[in-house]
């Protein structure tokens, strides 16, 4: 074989080599990320399901609290961006500031005690809390394969493909400070405390 010819066989494999590389590189980083698509989906679910419960308590609130327009406009606002969120930031955020507007309503309902007496309002508590338990699930999952998305992103050769490819971080389902405490929704207790205990 001529000198040429073996030099040209040389660049031959290494392009192929470095091709397959590329391909084997990209496929990975694609399955990953439809991985966190997917896991952000079944979170944007988990938020909305929380979201649609938020009428009917307002509604049911607004039947005996007539007088508690701040809390449940508050309510209704926050609800609002939930639903309009369009990125995990955003959706974080109105996620938290929907939180926060629920806890406000234990003020509300402590005032009134046929309120707390009212079948539509602890089948809706028990379907809050129940929705509470799917969003940390939900979140826990998003972040993990977020993590690991991440992770191929930023590590070296891929780092190299992923900026050639167009793949960047993808940003985390951030709770909000102090959210590891879950709002206490309970109206079970306050239910149990008032006509029980």
């Amino acid at each position: 074989m001529k000198k040429g010819g073996s030099k040209f066989l040389i660049i031959l494999i290494i392009v192929v080599v470095i091709g397959l590389g590329l391909f084997n590189t990209y496929n990975g980083l694609v399955v990953t990320e439809e991985k966190v698509n997917q896991s952000y989906a079944d979170l944007q679910t988990a938020v909305q399901r929380r979201a649609d419960l938020i009428p009917n308590l307002v509604n049911t609130v607004k039947g005996y609290a007539t007088h508690e327009e701040e809390t449940l406009t508050k309510i209704t606002e926050a609800r609002s961006k939930v639903t309009s969120a369009s990125n995990p930031e955003e959706l974080s955020k109105a996620n938290a500031e929907l939180t926060r507007a629920l806890g406000d309503i234990n003020v509300v309902v402590e005032a009134y005690p046929e309120l707390k007496a009212n079948e539509n309002f602890i089948q809706l508590q028990d379907e809050l809390a129940g929705t509470e338990n799917r969003i940390a699930v939900a979140r826990k999952d998003y972040n993990g394969v977020v993590n690991t998305f991440n992770s191929q992103v930023r590590r070296f050769p891929t780092s190299i493909f992923a900026k050639i490819l167009g793949f960047s971080p993808k940003d985390y389902f951030e709770a909000d400070p102090g959210s590891e405490k879950a709002p206490t929704v309970d109206f079970g207790y306050i239910f149990v405390k008032n006509y029980l205990g």
